[in-house]
């Protein structure tokens, strides 16, 4: 057996009102692939951000290589040769690949001449080609695709010299075929002697990849196993105290009249340039229609659009629930016609520094039922509220308690239970699932079927290809602003769905 290249012992860290860390150990083992799995607000990015020098804990002990150290920041981590690489990359998008990687590496008065950038590049290109991560140094990040920027995040990592390397969530923006190769590529490394910390909401991937997990919940360590003495059932039942279904029991969909259809849908970014080139799609009464793609391809533009909160958008046609919509009238019919779940739930979700009770009206806060005669009406939103947070199972020790202080999952069911409150005829999901755990997952999933079978039609926007797959009934392919293809949810298709979102037009000519 390896021996451990870290220990954390007893880690305590609490912040106002909560414990986020309640005595944590953890015992990394050299050369190791350790999976860190828990529910949102279980404390694991916490422990990995004490470990990184983010934060500072409150009493506990870190050994490194069997020596008790202190590490106050990230230079400190970086100096004992500690990487992370964060779930939100920490790249600057007007430099090059090179320059990111050297950032603050040398003194201020350093003058970088042009050997001394010549020897960087050439060291960059040597690990890039060692562990084939084809990154160009020379290249400005701001044309780098997500995935591309994730590989410089990692090489660096390894540009500084980590033997032990932590990453968040690392496959969340990828398409199956870079995720597979990024799992691949974490085992040479770890063959190569690099130790590595996995945090991921996937199972799926902790199965694959991972030599052990450990298992956080309501900020203590749960238990830790050998991997291959587990299986994803059993993970998931400890990630949340309870049995998870795994597996959706989604009905034969009955598609009914269209409820949203739209042609040649054509939408400028700031700068004036095409984002969203030319779409055209329909959506019907009663049916799931997933859009997949990687991110960054036009997805959030599309959904902007289509919900009425972008400006230079154009179409030959655009009809909600068989009215047709003028540009100028977007907005008003979007609203009336549709709900909204958008990608971004704190920036466009809700707002935080209002209670969860404020939040759960702010489409609605004028109606009679809110309000009267100009004033709110405090109780009957109070109960309503209450009622909502009973419904959709909202982890909250009052109503009146502001929405930031919520785990990611439960801000994610107050937005959730506000736009189905809303019966919606159309229902525009984008990324409903994205950084929250498995239990709010398998929650807003079943949601989201529940509407579909009480026969409002729904567009998903997601790049997790299996939540694509498991609640779609006909899935649409995104590659750089355009539908590129239609094909059944049929998990056979995964491959060449796949090999689409990558910008593939005909896979079975590959």
């Amino acid at each position: 057996m390896n021996s451990p290249i870290l220990r954390m012992e007893n880690i305590v860290k609490t912040f106002p009102g909560v414990v986020a860390n309640r005595g944590v150990n953890l015992e990394i083992r050299r050369g190791e692939i350790h999976a860190l799995l828990g529910e949102n607000g279980a404390g694991k990015t916490v422990l990995m951000s004490i470990l990184y020098g983010l934060y500072v804990p409150d009493s506990g002990t870190i050994y490194l290589n069997g020596q008790p150290i202190t590490i106050k920041s990230p230079k400190d981590a970086i100096a004992k040769r500690i990487g992370m690489v964060h779930q939100h990359f920490m790249l600057e998008p007007t430099l090059t690949v090179a320059e990111n990687i050297i950032l603050g590496q040398f003194p201020s008065w350093t003058i970088l001449n042009k050997q001394r950038i010549g020897e960087v590049h050439e060291k960059i290109r040597s690990l890039s080609n060692q562990f084939g991560l084809g990154v160009d140094p020379a290249a400005r990040v701001s044309r780098l695709s997500v995935g591309e920027q994730q590989r410089v995040e990692i090489l660096k990592v390894l540009y500084h010299g980590a033997d032990l390397l932590i990453l968040d969530e690392p496959t969340a923006v990828l398409t199956p075929q870079e995720a597979s190769r990024l799992l691949e590529f974490l085992r040479d490394l770890a063959k190569k002697g690099l130790t590595t910390i996995f945090i991921t909401h996937k199972l799926d991937e902790v199965m694959q990849v991972s030599d052990r997990v450990t298992v956080l919940r309501d900020g203590q360590v749960i238990g830790t196993c050998e991997t291959r003495e587990t299986n994803p059932r059993a993970l998931a039942k400890m990630m949340v105290g309870r049995e998870v279904l795994m597996d959706l029991h989604r009905k034969l969909a009955s598609p009914g009249e269209p409820v949203l259809a739209i042609s040649n849908l054509r939408v400028r970014d700031a700068r004036g340039l095409p984002v969203v080139k030319g779409v055209s799609f329909t959506v019907r009464a009663g049916e799931i229609v997933g859009v997949a793609g990687v991110s960054g391809n036009g997805q959030s533009e599309l959904a902007l659009a289509i919900a009425g909160l972008i400006d230079d958008v154009a179409f030959d046609r655009f009809q909600l629930e068989g009215k047709d919509v003028t540009r100028r009238d977007l907005r008003a019919a979007s609203h009336r016609h549709s709900a909204h779940i958008p990608e971004d739930r704190q920036k466009m979700g809700m707002v935080l520094p209002f209670s969860v009770s404020e939040n759960f009206i702010l489409e609605e806060y004028s109606s009679p039922r809110f309000a009267r005669h100009g004033f709110l009406r405090g109780q009957a939103i109070r109960s309503y509220s209450q009622n909502q947070v009973k419904k959709f199972d909202i982890k909250v020790s009052d109503v009146s308690e502001e929405i930031a202080n919520l785990s990611g999952g439960n801000q994610q069911k107050v937005v959730v239970a506000r736009e189905l409150d809303r019966h919606p005829g159309f229902l525009l999901v984008n990324q409903p699932t994205r950084g929250i755990d498995i239990g709010a997952t398998e929650f807003v999933h079943q949601q989201i079927l529940a509407q579909r079978d009480g026969g409002t039609g729904i567009l998903l926007i997601s790049t997790d290809l299996e939540e694509i797959f498991a609640l779609s009934d006909r899935i649409l392919v995104i590659f750089e602003g355009e539908i590129i293809g239609e094909l059944p949810s049929d998990r056979s298709q995964v491959e060449k769905v796949g090999l689409m979102m990558a910008g593939k037009r005909d896979p079975d000519r590959e």
